[in-house]
């Protein structure tokens, strides 16, 4: 099987940092990253310094994983970053940024980027009025997502937004939280991403 259905809390540990795969309890002590800070297996303590081609490859497979996209629809977002005007490392984390399961998690609708995912598959949602299941859908300024009515009343999603309303929205979405409704406002920039992240290794890797 191409997606990885293991421990979230081992992929951080293999990473070497948090990547919030499982929503709010990332954000407390119950983290297993905050206990265990280093990769799993016999040899996870282990000190080495690793080439300029481990550099590149963990950053590529951190962003990847974060994202919860396997490698093959990653390449195909890094070639139309390239296409694209602009910085081509910018221009990949936009594209990634404005997917649907993303803005549907960022706005507080999931606790995770993979409970959106399975939100947005199984029709939860309506983008512009019209109800959508395709989690890699991009939006633009402009476009409404919304929770169908028949599904308003979701506990899950009550208290996602819960969770979002202490953590906050970013500056480039805008929630209406008693509508279970939000809006894209205009498109990322570099700075609206505040995850560490080194896109330029990402860049350095494909560019091989």
């Amino acid at each position: 099987m191409a997606r990885y259905t293991g421990p979230k809390c081992r992929i951080c540990r293999r990473e070497g940092g948090k990547l919030f795969l499982k929503g709010d309890r990332c954000y407390t002590d119950k983290c297993a990253f905050e206990r265990r800070a280093y990769a799993p297996g016999d040899h996870g303590k282990a000190r080495k310094k690793p080439s300029d081609y481990a550099l590149q490859l963990r950053e590529k497979q951190k962003v990847r994983k974060m994202y919860g996209i396997l490698e093959g629809q990653f390449r195909r977002y890094f070639d139309e970053a390239d296409r694209r005007k602009g910085v081509t490392g910018t221009n990949l984390l936009t594209l990634l940024e404005t997917r649907i399961d993303n803005v549907a998690y960022k706005l507080g609708f999931a606790n995770s980027r993979s409970q959106a995912r399975q939100m947005v598959r199984h029709g939860i949602f309506t983008l512009n009025g019209r109800r959508v299941s395709v989690p890699s859908i991009q939006m633009k300024p402009g476009d409404v997502l919304e929770v169908r009515d028949r599904t308003k009343k979701n506990l899950v999603i009550h208290e996602s937004l819960e969770v979002v309303a202490r953590r906050g929205v970013p500056a480039w979405l805008e929630i209406d939280a008693p509508a279970l409704k939000g809006s894209v406002k205009a498109f990322p920039t570099r700075e609206d991403i505040t995850f560490p992240m080194t896109e330029q290794l990402i860049v350095e890797l494909y560019s091989k």
